[in-house]
């Protein structure tokens, strides 16, 4: 049911850790609840309950069992929090809003030959005024803020990207909007994205390698992001690899466009490459990844890696294999 209202304030640890299980489990009754959190019966009954007051829960139709009293699942409700993400790549600008359980409801992009700041935040004001029009006024109260992710060190890219060097982003979109805004490396958010929506129930330590136009990566330990006191931990495109060089000349789109001579489309649905050269560039990086991985697991002994990036699937699956050769 729509909850056209504003949510309360802050949560507690409790009502935190229910929805993060509803989440990542999907729907749950109260006794389900229980010895997952180690709390009373009684405890998740009011928990929930408040819960579901705030607009953060919905329940769902009664399931009677055989034997024992009737179950009411609860689900997180889409409506309970709006979120925005604004998404900054080598030659793709996109703009998204996204319901409380994950699910992307708007989205606009913009393509460019390089990203220039004053065109982003044009991009930027426009496309949320239209992603937010549609929302009701208690739904645009629910917005908990707009997440900015963009590569580090942009001005690094070339003469044409300078202008960056002297702007703050998220200072300036945060001057004309009235929720929060945050900013972070797009590799350690696309980590951040797979330890909450990764639709694999993941390990509690890991680390996640991305493969955009250059590479870079993130880290997950105890089941949390870790960011680092200069919030650029996982910058795994910089690591040196044998011979010469580094993970993000090999492990790259940058390097296959070398290959190839010419950019590659900034969308993911397919790349028109051919496939001895693709699969070329894929063995080689294949081997830097592999480094990459075996020296972030002998240094943090970890269980996983994931390799993603924004390339096409049949790509990524081939960047797999050949890690694992």
């Amino acid at each position: 049911m729509p909850h056209d209202h504003a949510p309360p304030g802050p949560l507690s640890r409790n009502e935190r850790l229910i929805l993060s299980l509803i989440r990542r489990r999907g729907p749950m009754s109260r006794a389900a609840l229980a010895p997952l959190t180690g709390l009373s019966p009684q405890a998740i009954t009011n928990l929930t309950r408040k819960l579901m007051q705030a607009g953060f829960l919905d329940a769902g139709a009664v399931v009677r069992g055989k034997v024992g009293q009737p179950s009411v699942p609860l689900a997180l409700a889409p409506d309970g929090a709006w979120l925005l993400g604004l998404k900054i790549g080598r030659r793709l600008a996109e703009l998204a809003l996204v319901d409380f359980t994950g699910q992307v409801r708007a989205h606009r992009q913009q393509e460019h030959a390089h990203p220039d700041p004053d065109r982003i935040l044009a991009f930027a004001h426009e496309g949320l005024r239209a992603l937010t029009a549609p929302l009701s006024p208690g739904q645009r109260a629910r917005i908990a803020g707009l997440g900015i992710a963009a590569p580090y060190r942009l001005w690094d890219w070339g003469r044409e990207m300078a202008g960056w060097r002297d702007i703050d982003l998220r200072a300036r979109l945060a001057r004309d909007l009235p929720y929060p805004v945050f900013m972070d490396n797009d590799a350690t958010t696309a980590c951040g994205a797979q330890l909450i929506f990764g639709a694999t129930d993941l390990p509690r330590d890991f680390i996640h390698i991305y493969v955009a136009h250059f590479a870079g990566g993130g880290v997950v330990l105890d089941g949390a992001l870790r960011h680092g006191p200069t919030r650029n931990a996982g910058a795994l495109g910089s690591m040196p690899i044998p011979g010469r060089g580094q993970l993000l000349d090999r492990a790259s789109v940058s390097a296959l466009e070398g290959r190839i001579g010419h950019p590659l489309p900034p969308d993911d649905a397919g790349w028109d490459v051919p496939a001895a050269i693709e699969q070329d560039w894929a063995d080689q990086a294949g081997q830097a990844l592999a480094f990459t991985a075996l020296s972030a697991v002998a240094l943090v002994d970890l269980p996983l890696v994931v390799i993603d990036g924004a390339v096409p699937p049949a790509t990524r699956a081939r960047l797999t294999d050949a890690t694992r050769r």
